[in-house]
């Protein structure tokens, strides 16, 4: 049999093949989800987070230099989501996705991107700029987008045996990677209604001012106008 009948082979197989749904209490592990079949659906909030201008940084900067802004962006994001309650489920070049659940995920989730914001601003970017002169004569600064939305999904298994991984399937991961690719600074936190209409009172107002932290406006997505907020403000972890 040729590898092209295998391939035509694995692909019906796919077709043919019934889901066995089950209802996740947890972010499910690869192993936790059968290969062929295995399925679970899955409420929860996902949260991209996207360093900005990684082409430019990619091109003007040596590459170890460049190197080293990821490996920060990316262990900081990921920290800062473990610190909140969330877990880490992908690291995509330069972005990293974190899934919270539970009745807090959403104000969790919040809290999260408004502390990436800090420490890119507050720490990343000075810490870089003091060391390196090529990142201060930079055509670019460095600085981020995070999306969040939240929502049902279906949690599968895919790709061959001994080389797979998971994949979310739903709207809030998708849409929660559109929204980190967003750049209005100094916005650098996005946030469906869906989100926002459930944080508690410490993710949305500012201390004792009761000041609002987002910012409400139209967005086009999928030939739809939604409602999403964004948000300049920052919170040190």
């Amino acid at each position: 049999m040729s590898l092209s009948d295998d391939l035509k082979k694995d692909v019906q197989n796919t077709i043919n093949q019934t889901w066995n749904v089950r209802k996740g209490q947890k972010v499910p592990s690869s192993t936790e989800v059968a290969l062929s079949g295995g399925a679970v659906e899955l409420d929860a909030t996902f949260l991209y987070a996207d360093l900005a201008s990684s082409s430019k940084i990619a091109k003007e900067l040596d590459r170890r230099v460049a190197a080293k802004i990821l490996k920060s962006f990316l262990a900081t994001a990921a920290r800062l989501v473990r610190h909140n309650a969330g877990s880490i489920v992908s690291f995509d070049g330069d972005r990293i996705l974190g899934v919270f659940i539970g009745d807090s995920k959403n104000s969790s989730a919040a809290k999260c991107a408004l502390q990436i914001k800090y420490a890119v601003k507050e720490i990343i970017r000075p810490k870089f700029e003091a060391k390196y002169e090529s990142v201060r004569d930079a055509s670019f600064t460095i600085s981020h987008g995070v999306g969040i939305d939240t929502g049902t999904v279906l949690t599968v298994r895919a790709g061959a045996r001994g080389d797979n991984d998971l994949i979310w399937i739903g709207r809030s991961p998708n849409l929660a990677a559109k929204l980190s690719d967003l750049r209005e600074s100094p916005y650098n936190s996005f946030i469906t209604a869906s989100v926002y209409n459930t944080l508690n009172d410490s993710s949305k107002y500012s201390g004792s001012e009761k000041k609002d932290m987002w910012e409400r406006r139209n967005w086009e997505f999928l030939n739809q106008t939604i409602h999403i907020y964004r948000s300049s403000w920052q919170w040190e972890p």
